[in-house]
């Protein structure tokens, strides 16, 4: 997937076109992520389309929900949420950033060689 370091760099095309490719990643794994909560919110806590997709957000970027849950079954889904959503949200900016962080690297060796 990414060029090995005995390799020259890539063009700053062929970077663009990769950085692309995983932002496109990077979004499909946060709407993913961002279904699950609006989904689940829906159907424990009872909550509509609109409020469920601000708990959500607000779960998954780390800021704490809004609405309270009063049921058992809400309550147990949004803990179980807010702890795939800490993992999500580190995964989904590691993706994302990803092939900055391996150019940078690799331009790096090169230059010490």
């Amino acid at each position: 997937m990414f060029e090995k370091k005995t390799e020259e760099l890539i063009s700053r095309s062929q970077f663009l076109s990769r950085q692309l490719r995983f932002s496109l990643y990077a979004l499909i794994l946060l709407f993913l992520s961002l279904a699950i909560g609006i989904v689940g919110y829906m159907t424990f806590a009872r909550l509509n389309l609109v409020d469920a997709f601000l708990n959500a957000s607000m779960i998954l970027t780390g800021m704490g929900p809004v609405n309270e849950m009063s049921t058992n079954g809400a309550k147990w889904f949004a803990s179980f949420y807010a702890i795939y959503s800490g993992v999500a949200f580190l995964s989904i900016i590691g993706v994302f950033i990803a092939p900055i962080v391996h150019r940078f690297l690799h331009k790096v060796h090169l230059e010490d060689e």
